[in-house]
């Protein structure tokens, strides 16, 4: 009975870390977009862009899961601020189609801004074997499918 004690205390101690790491998380974005002058949603589809561009517009809204009317507005601000740019897709049968893609001028900017967090996360890694370092992963990329799914469920109610 101890083991699923002990078990269910860990588990816990987990998702309690998990809810605090998410909500400094969504502070350190808060901190980072103020430093640029993006609110926290472009931010948000400004990095998607990054990882995920060239991606078109109705791509990008499912994956931030917002309204594509909302993803307008928060390209329009991008644009407006060198962040992003929209381009014909030369590939797409509707000539109308476009892509977007970060600014890459930007990007040390962009750099100057996470540089502190980047620092400290590579120093945090160090203390990590590579062996550690690679179960981390595999536990935050299961995290994040999880949440994934929950979105998905709450999202169909």
């Amino acid at each position: 009975m101890s083991d699923v004690r002990d078990r269910r205390r860990a588990a816990n101690a987990v998702k309690e870390s998990l809810r605090e790491l998410n909500s400094h998380l969504a502070l350190l974005n808060r901190v980072f977009g103020g430093k640029l002058e993006l609110k926290d949603a472009d931010w948000h589809c400004l990095d998607l862009i990054s990882r995920h561009g060239p991606i078109s517009p109705g791509a990008l809204a499912k994956l931030a899961g917002l309204h594509p009317a909302t993803m307008t507005g928060i390209l329009d601000r991008l644009q407006r601020g060198g962040w992003a740019v929209r381009e014909r897709d030369p590939d797409a049968a509707d000539r109308r189609a476009v892509t977007v893609r970060a600014v890459r001028d930007r990007n040390p900017e962009l750099y100057r801004v996470l540089a502190p967090m980047n620092t400290r996360m590579d120093e945090l890694c160090e203390r990590y074997t590579p062996e550690q370092l690679e179960l981390i992963a595999d536990f935050l990329r299961r995290t994040t499918g999880a949440s994934q799914d929950a979105a998905a469920e709450l999202d169909a109610d």
